[in-house]
């Protein structure tokens, strides 16, 4: 028989009789990072409750701010590591919102040159493009043809950008011609070009007049300055959500400098070269050595945002505060190929961490970055929500077809390299007779080599530069192949804005005040929770994140 209706509550009720309750469902944020009582906690260790919607996911504004005066639209940085950030990466994560820390396992000067080539961008010119001079052959092109899918390639009298445009070489040239034939015997001398300074869409009714395959763009001395390619024309996308800098309107720049002596002459080349955001990059932020750094930097250059660090506590967190910091990095042995909680026995889970550091730097408005340990959207959501402004990347987008370094085939999967920057190959880079970087991907935005060595950034990142034996603390791997960060970018973005929507806010301004008033609650993982919360039950399946 159905229960009498006198043994339940009015349904209309409902809602007063939840204010009956002593406290909200769930933990508060101070519930749930208590060190002494669950220890420390990693993302996998905790779920946010869901909210209420009344919103769709497209609404939800993801803009944070990464320094005192740097506000991006989308919260994601790229890790400077030799196998994660060089310029494509710095271009195209800026141009999706975020912004890409050139590394500095390389030497100064082709650390300046890509520092150039990200503010010199523009989204729809070819500020680096492939050049031959007339004496290279028509096996050069066919080269480029196999490798990198086109081959109309501007001929320049010095064979690089910035020589007098003498021809062009299109694919028709070159078919039924001998590989050896030199290009000054098959090129095309009569160009259609534009004036450097020509805005993209004056180029691009050119370009649509003239019906050419390619505009190159020439300097009032007959120079080749950069190139328009139709066949970018035609797929060309606009960026409204692209990192710039509201006075210059150029993308923002920001590399990773060591914190030494040394390092103060190669900032002083990047801040010519147009930096917009130095990070100083040490495995353990808390030292005399960054704290002058900062103090030099801020006398030096006191336009120049600074993000320090690494940190995992207030202690740490203060100094460098006081030293000026306008940005502070999280994180101590947190990465996918970070060993230096197992190594050195220091270090600390990095939920803890991230929440121990943004809870002290947001009384001093300073940006917190939580730089370890993403591994997917939730990740990101949950730093965010711990008082992050942002997540900073490197197995995440190590992979992509913008990270440095060739595709090669590992157990029949397509991988990319991927090596901490504590690994002995990477501590090895830039030494006389060291095996050459295989994971560094085209240096063609970068300086021509010297036969300078310059100072190795991982041993001077762990304080290793003057020990005899170096110790380890770091892996080299590899990563699957991920595609363009042009997808897979977005994908995280999206994919944030559902979770924020799940939790019930538009924002993650509105995220952090939500988890600091208590309104936004967590729930602790067991580990059977976590196994019920990821796939189970199934003999096999296909895992595709992002369509």
């Amino acid at each position: 028989m159905p229960a009498s209706s006198k043994d339940f509550l009015d349904p209309s009720e409902a809602l007063a009789h939840l204010q009956t309750y002593p406290k909200q469902d769930g933990l508060s944020v101070h519930q749930l990072i208590d060190s002494e009582l669950h220890g420390g906690l990693t993302y996998n260790d905790f779920l946010m409750l869901p909210g209420r919607i009344d919103f769709p996911a497209s609404d939800v504004v993801t803009e944070t701010r990464i320094t005192r005066n740097v506000a991006l639209k989308t919260p994601f940085l790229s890790s400077p590591m030799d196998t994660v950030t060089e310029t494509e990466m710095a271009i195209s994560l800026a141009l999706l919102g975020g912004i890409g820390v050139i590394h500095h396992n390389q030497s100064p000067e082709s650390q300046a040159a890509m520092v150039r080539a990200v503010k010199r961008h523009e989204n729809g010119f070819i500020t680096d493009p492939v050049v031959f001079s007339p004496n290279h052959t028509v096996a050069d092109v066919l080269d480029i043809k196999a490798r990198l899918g086109f081959c109309g390639i501007p001929i320049t009298d010095t064979g690089s950008l910035g020589g007098k445009l003498v021809g062009i070489v299109t694919s028709r040239d070159i078919q039924f011609e001998s590989p050896s034939t030199p290009l000054h015997e098959i090129m095309i001398t009569s160009l259609v070009t534009a004036r450097q300074g020509v805005t993209l869409n004056e180029a691009n009714i050119i370009l649509r007049s003239c019906k050419k395959g390619k505009l190159p763009l020439v300097d009032d001395q007959g120079r080749l300055t950069s190139l328009l390619a139709r066949s970018d024309l035609l797929k060309n996308q606009n960026y409204p959500l692209a990192s710039k800098n509201p006075e210059s309107k150029q993308l923002y720049a920001a590399a990773a400098v060591g914190t030494r002596p040394n390092d103060r002459d190669r900032l002083r080349l990047l801040v010519e070269a147009g930096l917009d955001i130095v990070v100083l990059d040490s495995s353990q932020g808390n030292s005399v050595f960054q704290v002058d750094m900062i103090h030099w930097i801020k006398d030096t250059f006191p336009n120049l945002e600074v993000i320090a660090g690494n940190v995992v506590t207030r202690e740490q967190a203060a100094n460098l505060i006081a030293a000026g910091a306008d940005g502070l990095r999280v994180g101590m042995g947190s990465g996918s190929i970070c060993i230096t909680q197992e190594i050195m026995a220091v270090g600390r889970p990095q939920a803890t961490a991230v929440y121990a550091v943004a809870e002290f730097a947001s009384k001093f408005g300073v940006p917190v970055i939580a730089d370890g340990g993403i591994g997917n959207v939730g990740h990101i959501v949950k730093a965010l929500a711990l008082g992050a402004s942002a997540v900073m990347m490197g197995g995440l987008l190590a992979g992509t077809a913008e990270a440095p370094g060739e595709y090669f085939y590992h157990d029949g999967k397509r991988v990319k390299a991927y090596r901490g920057m504590g690994s002995l190959e990477a501590m090895e880079a830039g030494k006389p007779g060291a095996k050459a970087n295989g994971a560094s991907g085209s240096k063609k935005f970068a300086a021509q080599p010297t036969s300078v060595h310059y100072e190795n950034a991982a041993t001077t990142r762990y304080f290793s530069e003057s020990s005899a034996v170096k110790v380890a603390q770091g892996v080299s791997g590899d990563v699957q192949d991920k595609g363009s960060v042009k997808a897979f970018v977005p994908y995280l973005c999206v994919g944030v804005q559902h979770s924020l929507q799940d939790i019930g806010v538009k924002s993650v301004t509105a995220l952090k005040e939500g988890v600091k008033t208590g309104q936004i609650r967590f729930e602790l993982r067991t580990a059977s929770a976590q196994v019920e919360g990821g796939v189970h039950g199934l003999n096999s399946y296909t895992k595709r994140l992002y369509a």
